[in-house]
């Protein structure tokens, strides 16, 4: 669970990178240069990848800690394959 810290940061990025989409919308409306809107474009997948080291880091030292502490080995088990599987697509190794 993210604090309200983490909460708070995670929200002013994701509302800065909808300013920026909205800004890549104006721009293809506008018929700009592909170059830019293609930079821009590469700004936001580098912001969402930032929110998404942000909040995976958050689930690693809270959530998966604190599963991997616990004794239900059940519970390790599932938590780790979460963690395998979010990383292949987070990571897009596929």
């Amino acid at each position: 669970m993210l604090t309200d810290k983490n909460k708070q940061e995670v929200i002013n990025r994701l509302k800065k990178i909808e300013g920026q989409v909205r800004g890549i919308q104006r721009m293809v409306d506008e018929k700009k240069y592909c170059i830019d809107i293609l930079l821009q474009i590469s700004a936001v997948s580098g912001g969402l990848r930032k929110v998404g080291h942000s909040i995976l880091n958050n689930h690693i030292k809270t959530c998966v800690a604190a599963s991997l502490s616990s004794t239900a080995e059940e519970e390790k088990e599932r938590k780790i394959k979460e963690l395998i599987e979010v990383f292949d697509r987070f990571l897009d190794y596929k």
